[in-house]
């Protein structure tokens, strides 16, 4: 811990080239920020962003950035609130960056994207492809840079809103709250990918419970981009309000749509799919999960 952590409890990030300082009143605020944030951990000599988490009565008081003063009842409600408005003021100093909502993975140098909305299993399907080698850049966030063609990573630590299938089970440092599962990046058995990586592909994500097996087929372009494009965070911050970009992105990427089911027959499809895919090689053998307890508070 720095000279400076030690006297004002802080937590330095640096996330997508903007560095970020959230002061904390008390020690376990500053565990839980780090556990959450720790991958972007850094030391810093100035903060473009700045955030004061308060601790009074036993609630959170969370101000700085565009929020607050805003008050949460518990450490999901805490980082739910700290994370929604991060995303809205990295958009705002990294305009240059067309943010996707996604999950993204990387594997021999390449990078792949889960698209869907809340709740459509990006998360989930995620954590299971880390199991299989994948490293990890994000499980909610997609920032792509459109000169280059390359998502950058944002690995906070991953979320679950719900208890994942016993095949992939959470691990003993999981945290429960009341928002779900946060799993710390630590925890990825894949690894975690540091450095922005070129998007080779894209995955359209659609749960379909009542399906046997999951299917995946390729889309073209022109349905890839309007796909995106309803999951593009900042399109007015890009010239033709996005739409330009989306286009960019769907022609330079393989786009499909992936029907999922089974999430270890999922996994194998995307591997598959993957491998069938020259420019994007996959583990091998697949791995595993490793079994494991989670930790509840």
């Amino acid at each position: 811990m720095s000279t400076a952590d030690r006297r004002w409890r802080g937590v330095s990030l640096r996330a997508l080239g903007v560095n970020v300082r959230i002061w904390c009143a008390d020690a376990s605020t500053r565990a839980l920020l780090l556990e959450h944030y720790g991958r972007m951990r850094q030391r810093l000599d100035r903060a473009d962003l700045a955030y004061t988490v308060a601790r009074p009565n036993g609630r959170w008081l969370l101000a700085g950035g565009g929020v607050g003063p805003v008050t949460a009842s518990d450490p999901g409600e805490l980082l739910l609130l700290l994370d929604q408005d991060l995303v809205v003021q990295l958009q705002r100093r990294r305009p240059d960056l067309y943010f996707v909502h996604a999950g993204v993975l990387e594997v021999a140098g390449k990078a792949f994207m889960l698209v869907a909305p809340s709740g459509g299993g990006k998360s989930t399907t995620v954590w299971a492809l880390v199991h299989h080698g994948f490293r990890y850049l994000s499980d909610e966030l997609g920032p792509i840079d459109l000169r280059t063609g390359t998502v950058q990573p944002y690995p906070r630590a991953l979320a679950l809103k719900r208890r994942p299938p016993a095949g992939y089970p959470l691990p003993r440092t999981a945290l429960c709250t009341s928002r779900g599962f946060h799993i710390s990046t630590e925890a990825m058995s894949g690894g975690i990918r540091a450095t922005a990586a070129p998007l080779a592909a894209i995955f359209f994500l659609r749960y379909a419970p009542e399906a046997t097996r999951p299917r995946v087929r390729r889309i073209s372009a022109a349905q890839a981009s309007a796909r995106l494009y309803a999951n593009v965070l900042n399109p007015l911050a890009h010239p033709e309000d996005g739409l330009g970009g989306a286009i960019r992105i769907a022609r330079q990427a393989a786009c499909f749509e992936l029907s999922t089911a089974d999430l270890s027959a999922t996994c194998a499809l995307v591997e598959a799919t993957l491998q069938q895919q020259e420019s994007v090689p996959c583990p091998s053998p697949t791995r595993r999960p490793r079994l494991a307890r989670d930790r509840r508070s």
